[in-house]
């Protein structure tokens, strides 16, 4: 990105994404929750962090699948629905983009067939039994999971053993692989009580990733910028459990790297940079 001045543009075309997401979910009664750096900088900044240029939100199988088939009903041409599923070498979780915009990440930046507009992330809570070697089980298929996604991009491995990893992962049958590690992780999402919530496929590490079932179990109104989004009724709970001093700003070298584009245009399509090359 040209510099944290210009995250503010990036930023206004996300809210005017997730506006319409939340329009969707209001309209249908489906719930969902703003998470991580989102939930973080709606309670410490009354909106975005100032230098973040992207917004999470949790969505449980079940309302995520309500979700897709009131957003397909839609059938907005402005917006599209990128699935983990269904996109070829794309495997970790959802986002809705923005036609005609542009936001190419690094580890995407040779990805012709992606779509690359402006995005909000949509990142799919699961259950899990509270029996420490199942949830170990559970992050060890969500972290193989991860490992397919970034053996499949520009992921530049930090270690000689991630990269013998991913060398190896990537001679193997990976979505078959990936089809089964995610049979797993949906396993125990019919559990009704003595559950905790999970999302693991992320680098986060397996603390991080492992929630109370109370944080996630009713939305309320959370102000964020010019609007209101649905939270937790236990955000600052699961702030401090998730971040420590959650208010305590981080040095600038942290905020710098908190910038996900390698290349945005809230004006052009992404097509409009490829061409180019």
């Amino acid at each position: 990105m040209d510099s944290l001045s210009n995250v503010k543009n990036v930023q206004n075309k996300i809210l005017e994404i997730m506006k319409y997401i939340d329009s969707i979910c209001r309209k249908e009664s489906i719930s969902y929750f703003i998470m991580g750096g989102t939930a973080l900088g709606a309670v410490r900044h009354g909106g975005f962090i100032p230098w973040d240029d992207d917004l999470d939100i949790f969505m449980t199988p079940a309302e995520y699948n309500r979700f897709k088939d009131a957003f397909n009903k839609d059938n907005n041409s402005l917006f599209v629905l990128q699935e983990w599923k269904t996109c070829n070498k794309y495997l970790e979780y959802a986002k809705v983009r923005m036609n005609g915009t542009t936001f190419i990440e690094e580890s995407f930046k040779n990805r012709k067939d992606l779509h690359q507009g402006i995005y909000v992330d949509i990142m799919i809570l699961h259950k899990v039994p509270k029996s420490s070697f199942v949830q170990k089980k559970i992050y060890y298929y969500s972290k193989f999971v991860t490992l397919i996604g970034l053996s499949q991009r520009n992921w530049k491995p930090k270690s000689f053993s991630q990269k013998s990893a991913l060398s190896f992962l990537k001679i193997l049958p990976k979505k078959f692989l990936s089809t089964l590690a995610y049979k797993q992780i949906y396993r125990y999402d019919n559990l009704k009580d003595n559950f905790m919530w999970c999302y693991w496929i992320t680098p986060a590490k397996f603390k991080n990733g492992l929630f109370e079932e109370k944080y996630f179990e009713k939305t309320v109104d959370i102000p964020f910028e010019d609007t209101k989004l649905l939270g937790s009724r236990y955000i600052k709970e699961y702030l401090e459990y998730r971040y420590g001093d959650y208010m305590k700003l981080p040095s600038k070298e942290q905020q710098e790297a908190a910038v996900h584009a390698l290349i945005f245009d809230t004006q052009k399509d992404y097509t409009t940079y490829f061409s180019k090359r």
